[in-house]
């Protein structure tokens, strides 16, 4: 099998993202021997200005003594000129010439090679899988360096008759350095991000869809669900349908920035806050001016919510209730006096995620479902975590992502200057590798009154946009201003992005809490996670993930 530059290409299979330069690299691949590499440009960024390998080169390939052939592929159809072969590009009044594209990549590669040595051995090939040319001698091309839809199975033959095996490798290595420096190829993630949204969310689906296929009454379901198992998913299906139907949902959280991240995904109707934001709410429309500076003021508040009767417009058609471990039984009691007596009630929860160590809810009475795939989390991540606990050896790797690797850079415990150096550290890595500043979220291990980072308003060069610990008169939590979402792993549980960098993690031991901040932390990424960690933590994970038995 070819060695392919750079590596996690398979995964692009599964989105349907140039699905046809895909399924040539996968040929490529399969059908050229070992000791041939192939450079593609499918989905990937050059990190170099200057010269671009992608939208440029579709393929290079590297024989074994040195020479190199640049493999252009036009899928879709091509136009036939007078002066030659053609494609045609949206947004463009004129087709490009295929010839010209060609020739300026074999003009950039040579120059760019430079003096020194022997020159650059380079050959080219038009691949067009879905085109048969019909005058083929009028393509501007020569003829047997054109593969079109009536050779497309000999190409693997055809490219070892241009560049067959050799046992002289004059300058394979000079040149394989040559192209791993000027091309500098790494994920793009810019281009994987919405594939991997859209793919994680179709499969993940797949509990909102079967779930609310389930018949019976009174209608108490209660779902527990490993991260990125479809939760959020169901909660908006639920919601939208009920909307639909003409019937009030409320949806319910433990914490604002979930409530406030789901609020931004539904149409309007129904309502939707986390627990004490209704209880805010509901005072408010009962005529109760809550006092913040007042330090019983939530309790109080909790309070009248479960002593008050609801009015009709407190009263709902469909309850959903999100990150239920979490809840307590007062509040169970609370909520579901808001609900009327033939209406549908979801209780969404995921026990791994029980940070605060509460006791399960009872809901007597209730059918549960367990949902145990994790769609969303690259499949490493899951499989770390698995070594790490027996407690998530049930949870599933589902997702088609196996993901970059995660990077651990690590601290002397009790350094914050070294700490901030650190994540400084990572938010480059991260920012090198393509993600840009609205794709990352810095998550602290610890609490907002613990942390040396979250009262911050900026790391270095990076400002930061944090929950100060403040309210505004309507119970708003009041927040730093900054491009860097930074959050606590309590605050961030229920959300995702991109690129995770989970920072200040220093632990002595693995106990059941740290490994539940660990899970959540961890699982909050979707291509990318960081950790940074102090040394004594990093050994304990390091000794953990090893020690015989793990998963």
């Amino acid at each position: 099998m070819a060695h392919i530059h750079p590596p996690g290409w398979r995964e692009l299979a599964v989105t349907g993202a140039a699905q046809r330069e895909i399924e040539t690299l996968s040929l490529l691949a399969e059908a050229l021997p070992d000791d041939y590499a192939v450079f593609h440009g499918v989905h990937w960024t050059n990190l170099e200005n200057g010269f671009s390998a992608y939208g440029e080169i579709d393929f290079i390939v590297l024989a074994p003594d040195g020479r190199v052939l640049l493999i252009e592929q036009k899928s879709g159809f091509l136009t036939e000129t007078d002066e030659g072969l053609a494609k045609k590009y949206a947004g463009m009044d004129k087709p490009k010439l295929v010839r010209n594209q060609i020739l300026r990549a074999v003009s950039a590669l040579k120059q760019r090679f430079g003096a020194g040595g022997e020159p650059l051995a380079i050959d080219y090939l038009l691949y067009c899988p879905d085109y048969q040319i019909r005058k083929i001698e009028s393509a501007g091309m020569t003829a047997n360096r054109i593969v079109d839809a009536r050779r497309r199975e000999q190409l693997p033959a055809i490219i070892r008759e241009i560049l067959p095996a050799s046992d002289s490798r004059p300058q394979r290595e000079r040149v394989l350095r040559f192209l791993n420096n000027v091309l500098q190829l790494v994920p793009d993630p810019s281009a994987m991000i919405g594939q991997a949204t859209a793919l994680v969310t179709r499969l993940s689906g797949g509990l909102a869809s079967w779930a609310r296929q389930l018949d019976f009454s009174p209608f108490r379901l209660r779902v527990a669900g490993t991260a990125g198992s479809g939760k959020t998913q169901l909660a908006l299906a639920e919601f939208e349908a009920a909307l639909e139907r003409g019937l009030r949902p409320l949806y319910v959280s433990y914490n604002r920035p979930l409530a406030d991240h789901v609020q931004r995904l539904l149409p309007a109707g129904g309502r939707v806050a986390n627990f004490h934001q209704l209880c805010d709410q509901f005072a408010r429309e009962h005529g109760l001016l809550p006092d913040y500076r007042d330090p019983q003021v939530w309790a109080g508040l909790e309070q009248h919510l479960a002593m008050t009767a609801p009015g009709k417009d407190w009263q709902f058609d469909v309850l959903i209730v999100d990150e239920g471990q979490d809840f307590s039984e007062a509040w169970r009691d609370a909520l579901l006096r808001l609900l009327k007596p033939d209406g549908r009630a979801l209780w969404l929860e995921d026990p791994m995620q029980n940070l605060y160590m509460r006791e399960p809810v009872p809901l007597p009475g209730w059918v549960t479902l367990h949902a145990q795939g994790n769609f969303r989390s690259p499949r490493q991540v899951v499989e770390l975590l698995a070594s790490l606990s027996p407690a998530a050896a049930g949870v599933v790797a589902a997702g088609p992502f196996a993901g970059a690797e995660i990077d651990v850079l690590t601290y002397p415990e009790g350094d914050t200057s070294q700490m901030h150096a650190q994540t400084r550290q990572a938010i480059t890595r991260c920012l090198g590798a393509g993600f840009t500043r609205a794709d990352l979220a810095l998550v602290s291990f610890r609490g907002r009154e613990h942390s040396g980072l979250l009262n911050l308003d900026a790391l270095g060069p990076h400002t930061l946009k944090s929950f100060t610990g403040s309210y505004d008169l309507f119970g708003n939590p009041v927040f730093r201003d900054g491009e860097l979402l930074t959050e606590s792993v309590y605050r961030f549980k229920g959300q995702s992005a991109p690129a995770v960098i989970l920072t200040e993690v220093d632990i002595e031991s693995l106990d059941d809490k740290s490994f539940r901040k660990l899970f959540v932390g961890m699982t909050r990424a979707r291509l990318k996670l960081v950790l940074v960690m102090s040394e004594r933590a990093a050994r304990l994970l390091l000794d953990k993930s090893n020690a015989p038995g793990t998963p």
